[in-house]
Order: C-alpha cells, then sequence, then structure tokens
C-alpha cells in the first residue's frame, strides 16, 4: 500500500499520505453520488416530467449542500449547480424549492 508510493519515509509523512488517501476515497465516493444524482434531475427534465423533477432536484440540492459542509465542493459551485437546475426544472413548469 503505502511502500510502492512515492512519499517521504518518516512516520508524520507516511501518516499525512495514510490520511489524504482516506479522505480522497471518501470525497470520490461523495462525488460520484453527487454526479448521479444531477443526472437524475436532468433526465427527468429531459423527459419532461415536473414532479420527478422536482423530487430529484430536492434529494441533489440536499446533497450538494452536505457536501459543502464536508468540504468536498465549495459553496459556490454547489450553489451555481443547484441554481442551474432548479432554474430548468421552473421552465418545465414546476415549483423548484430549495
Amino acid at each position: 500500500m503505502v511502500a510502492s508510493s512515492p512519499v517521504a519515509n518518516h512516520a508524520s509523512a507516511l501518516k499525512r499520505h495514510r490520511q489524504s488517501e482516506k479522505r480522497r476515497r471518501r470525497n470520490q465516493g461523495i462525488k460520484t453520488r453527487l454526479r448521479h444524482l444531477v443526472r437524475d434531475v436532468r433526465s427527468a427534465i429531459a423527459t419532461k416530467d415536473p414532479d420527478a423533477a422536482r423530487t430529484r432536484l430536492a434529494q441533489a440540492a440536499r446533497a450538494l449542500d452536505k457536501a459543502v459542509t464536508k468540504g468536498v465542493l465549495h459553496r459556490n459551485n454547489a450553489a451555481r449547480k443547484v441554481g442551474r437546475l432548479s432554474r430548468a426544472v421552473q421552465a418545465l413548469g414546476g415549483a423548484a424549492t430549495r
């Protein structure tokens, strides 16, 4: 695990590497889940189903806000994504709520 990676060979650097790897794997899972949720909203918009789009938007907005609190996304990035998705849902005729 650690031996094959080019990391300094002292305790604090090895620990820092372990921590960053753990954080990277956790963030990767969260980002993948976010991409799937946003894709679900976009597919509901594409099928012109305002009810499904509204419920999926609520799920995606909640997950994006959680990712901000965990430090995975910047708050402006998440706000921009939610804003664009909600504008698209509103264009369908469904009242988009955050």
